[in-house]
């Protein structure tokens, strides 16, 4: 079952669309910072703290615009949270509905095998290591490509529109050079 690029990208924008119409424009990075922050103040209870003037944070991060982060640790069941998860749970979802989640020639790009062969450890250290760069490019940056690059250029932001050159100008050289096979 393979969907049409076309009809991904008429979708992906409806998506994008109706966030920003219902709710807010779409961006997910932080979201990890707040799921690091449930763990981390599930094992030190004192790092987030209820006040009566909101929630505040040892941690300087957490703390920053009047306690947001640590508002949303504390109470993780809001929208951007929750619509993690759910990308996690369609991702999973959709590896189920192509046949599962192991390694079959169907399922994986030809230019994988002509780069890495069939080997799981390297796909899942490759897709870790790519996932991680990314998202501390992310965090460095102070946000990801969909909040930068895909909600920005929806609302029209020259920085959305500069990120997105700027990513494609990275992203290309980059897998020129991890995928210099053709599959």
């Amino acid at each position: 079952m393979t969907l049409n690029w076309k009809l991904g990208g008429l979708l992906l924008g409806l998506v994008f669309f109706g966030a920003v119409l219902l709710v807010k424009p779409i961006g997910v990075s932080t979201q990890f910072v707040i799921l690091d922050a449930i763990v981390a103040d599930a094992v030190s209870p004192d790092l987030i703290t209820q006040t009566d003037e909101g929630y505040t944070s040892t941690n300087a991060y957490l703390a920053k615009s009047g306690g947001k982060y640590a508002k949303n640790a504390a109470n993780p069941l809001n929208y951007s949270f929750v619509f993690v998860l759910a990308m996690a749970v369609g991702a999973f979802l959709s590896a189920m509905a192509r046949g599962g989640i192991g390694v079959d020639e169907r399922r994986l790009p030809a230019i994988w095998y002509a780069n890495y062969g069939d080997t799981p450890v390297k796909r899942y250290a490759m897709t870790f290591l790519g996932g991680f760069i990314v998202l501390y490019g992310a965090r460095l940056a102070g946000g990801c490509t969909s909040g930068h690059m895909m909600s920005g250029m929806m609302q029209t932001s020259i920085s959305g529109y500069i990120f997105a050159a700027g990513a494609f100008a990275a992203a290309i050289p980059t897998a020129m050079l991890l995928y210099p096979k053709e599959g």
